[in-house]
């Protein structure tokens, strides 16, 4: 089996052009559905709280849940009674049940319990977070173990009952939004999550993209706006431009890690800090307490927002043998701001980067929208006036703005609205691992989707009958820089010579922000794909499909059927290594041929939700595969956070890493090609200058397979170099035998001349 590493590379320029699918949105399929039939709803899943909407009578409509409140907290309780609590019953309880109460689950959601981010939640939340079989981060309450996409589906079925309530009718279908930053795992275990509440997901949008919908919607000039969306566990920021009823996303950049949520923990950090200096006792570890506390800094928080002082009353928060134990502190708004200052601070370099990325200046910018309740803080709108240089609009409410959004997107796909069409983007680079660890870009960030995209690649070694394309997301040059998000091999490749198989691999992306991705030999059509999936645990289907293909892929290795593995990569770095892995699948049943020969067409579609398929198709045998990318871990806070950065700052160094690798790739390919050549002629050269160029393509060799493996000591000029010295040399072996063939043949076509006195012959 070839490791992508060893089994794709690209090929040349010429014909990546020929063989390239421009990438461009399928515009005509965005503008409504006309399969679907009743009410759609827009729901906004929040971290802290969410939100329901309808799209009635030419305007979208919040509707109140059952506690006469417009907006929901994300709260889910199990009571030792059996019963399950959503929503404020649930939150209210939370002090007295704070093991089997959870919150704050969406942080978890497309999350692998070994992430940095889930390692530190755990520290801060009183209920258990727990690894699942498959590594997920899930959650236990009452002994059972819930995926944070069944928690979300709790909270989703309350704002399903809400609408159906309020309609007097089933709902069956909904537009779910998303943290603009949320990769895919992310973005379908969200669907999951509406699924499991008996919502069929038409589309899952962007939140800052959504909110810009609902402050557009009654607007008909021409416009470029700026989205702050700092909510209670994401930060997103988008530019947007908006003409006649078009809202085209221009560039998106965040945190997915930052909020409300963590403005809580810093405060709450702040309170446990006093307290012990004042008592001398640690309550750190007392669930109830850290929940009185919680609360406490929530209240305290929202209060600083329209007054410059609150006091933190929490009596008998524990007892000691001298009596009961109590927190009193004035808490003043400066001193807020001071405690959360990094976390605001943390906002400002995705908003430069955002800017960069649209070429927008902030003078162009006509209005900047705030959305989630923190832009309610002081401090948080000085900050934004600061960054963009005006005032911000406060023409959106800022909790239920992006539940409008999705109702008037849940409006457009219902048919119930025309006149608007909405363009976002996908907000990191995804690619494939190639020769040397290189992270190969199909489809740049903040790319509009739906799209689709293809580029051809081929095998890197004589015979090899199968690849694996590994899927990669983020911005550095190097895949070992970026996030893998999974792989697929795409097997069966007829053996052909290094070069000649096309597998034309194909990137999918759909308007929900999933990916597809599909490899295809083009020779036998052999195809492979995945999409990545969500990290919410295995379904029934998902159970068996694992078997059936493990049962199918053990008679294939009994038969030793040759295997590629595609693995499909999104990110900005060079090299595989550097990026994220989206998924993986196989092509099998490729004839066997020298390495280069076969011709593995891989092809990436993204569709109008940014869903990605890939497909591998073996040129010569029409064999194919594709995939929608299977699940993965979701991006870590600093793995989102740094993938831009690291691919700025690492931009010369992933440069001349590159270098290295593609001079060793052609340094390889230049001493197979030789030796192959010198074999044909072996007996015309001259034994000397014969063992001169052996010699030359040795040491060509040696240097470029220390290239490849990543030796620091080798620069590319170096590769180039020695394989310059050896092409001389060789250069001038076939010379001398071309001459000798040609003076040869000149001495045979040559007339024989008369001898003197004899008559020429006629």
């Amino acid at each position: 089996m070839y490791g992508i590493t060893r089994s794709l590379r690209s090929t040349p320029v010429s014909a990546l052009r020929a063989a390239t699918r421009t990438a461009t949105p399928s515009l005509g399929s965005r503008r409504w559905n006309s399969k679907v039939s009743g009410p759609v709803i827009g729901i906004d899943l929040g971290t802290t709280n969410s939100c329901v909407s309808i799209f009635e009578a030419g305007s979208p409509k919040v509707l109140e849940n059952s506690e006469g409140a417009r907006t929901t907290p994300s709260v889910v309780a199990f009571t030792k009674d059996g019963e399950r609590l959503v929503g404020q019953p649930a939150r209210r309880q939370a002090v007295v049940n704070a093991e089997n109460t959870i919150f704050a689950s969406k942080r978890l959601i497309g999350r692998k319990f070994s992430d940095a981010e889930v390692q530190r939640d755990i520290k801060q939340v009183p209920y258990k977070i727990v690894p699942h079989t498959n590594g997920d981060a899930w959650v236990e309450a009452r002994g059972e173990k819930y995926s944070p996409s069944q928690i979300g589906a709790f909270v989703v079925g309350k704002m399903k009952d809400t609408a159906s309530s309020y309609l007097g009718k089933p709902v069956k279908h909904a537009v779910i939004t998303v943290p603009a930053y949320f990769n895919d795992s992310q973005r379908q275990a969200t669907k999951d999550a509406g699924q499991i509440a008996g919502l069929d997901v038409l589309r899952v949008i962007n939140e800052p993209t959504a909110a810009a919908l609902a402050y557009g919607l009654d607007k008909n000039d021409s416009a470029v706006i700026a989205v702050y969306d700092l909510g209670g566990g994401t930060f997103d920021i988008s530019i947007l431009e908006m003409q006649k009823g078009v809202f085209e996303v221009k560039s998106t950049n965040g945190d997915t890690h930052l909020g409300g949520e963590d403005f809580d923990i810093a405060l709450v950090n702040y309170i446990l800090e006093e307290f012990k200096k004042q008592e001398g006792i640690d309550v750190s570890n007392d669930r109830m307490a850290i929940q009185r506390v919680r609360e406490a800094a929530e209240r305290a928080k929202i209060e600083l927002s329209s007054t410059s002082q609150t006091d933190i009353s929490l009596p008998y928060i524990t007892a000691t043998a001298e009596g009961p134990k109590h927190i009193n502190i004035t808490l003043t708004r400066s001193k807020l701001e001071q405690i959360v200052k990094p976390l605001i601070d943390r906002t400002n370099e995705p908003c430069q980067k955002a800017l960069r990325d649209a070429g927008i200046k902030p003078s162009e910018l006509n209005d900047v929208i705030l959305v989630g309740g923190m832009t309610r803080m002081p401090k948080v709108i000085e900050t934004v006036k600061a960054t963009f240089g005006k005032e911000p609009s406060k023409g959106v409410n800022p909790d239920e703005a992006v539940a409008m959004g999705a109702a008037i997107q849940a409006g457009v796909l219902a048919g119930n609205v025309t006149d608007i069409l909405l363009l976002d983007v996908t907000p990191l680079s995804l690619g494939i691992e190639t020769l040397g660890g290189v992270f190969t870009r199909l489809i740049n960030r903040n790319t509009t989707i739906p799209t689709k995209k293809s580029q051809s690649f081929s095998t890197a070694a004589d015979g090899q009958t199968a690849i694996e394309v590994k899927v990669y997301q983020g911005e550095r040059e190097l895949v070992r820089d970026n996030k893998l998000l999974g792989n697929f091999q795409l097997t069966g490749l007829p053996p052909a010579p290094k070069g000649v198989p096309q597998i034309q691999i194909t990137f999918d992306i759909d308007a929900d922000g999933i990916v597809n991705v599909s490899a295809v030999d083009k020779a036998t059509n052999r195809e492979q794909s995945m999409t990545i999936a969500s990290s919410s645990g295995l379904s029934d289907n998902e159970i068996e499909n694992m078997v059936a293909d493990a049962e199918r892929y053990a008679e294939e290795d009994k038969a030793r059927r040759a295997v590629i593995e595609d693995k499909v990569y999104q990110g900005e770095r060079e090299l595989v290594r550097d990026n994220k892995l989206l998924g993986n699948f196989q092509l099998t049943g490729l004839p066997p041929a020298p390495k280069g020969v076969p011709q593995i067409q891989i092809t990436f579609d993204i569709d109008a939700d940014g869903i990605v398929n890939v497909s591998a198709v073996d040129k010569a045998t029409n064999r194919e595969q594709s995939m929608t990318i299977a699940s993965s871990s979701g991006l870590s806070d600093n793995e989102i956070e740094n993938m831009v950065a690291d691919a700025e700052r690492y931009a010369e160094e992933d440069k001349a890493r590159r270098a290295v690798i593609e001079e060793a790739d052609k340094g390889e390919s230049f001493v197979a090609d030789t030796e192959k050549s010198m074999a044909e002629f072996e007996s015309q050269f001259d034994a000397a200058e014969r063992e001169k160029v052996k010699k030359l393509l040795a040491e060509l060799r040696e240097i470029s397979a220390k290239g490849a493996s990543g030796d620091a000591s080798v620069k590319g000029e170096d590769i180039k170099a020695a394989m310059d010295a050896a092409q001389q040399a060789s250069l001038g072996l076939f010379q001398k035998v071309y001459e000798s063939r040609k003076q040869s043949g000149e001495a045979e076509a040559k007339p024989e001349e008369p001898k003197e006195g004899e008559p020429k012959k006629e």
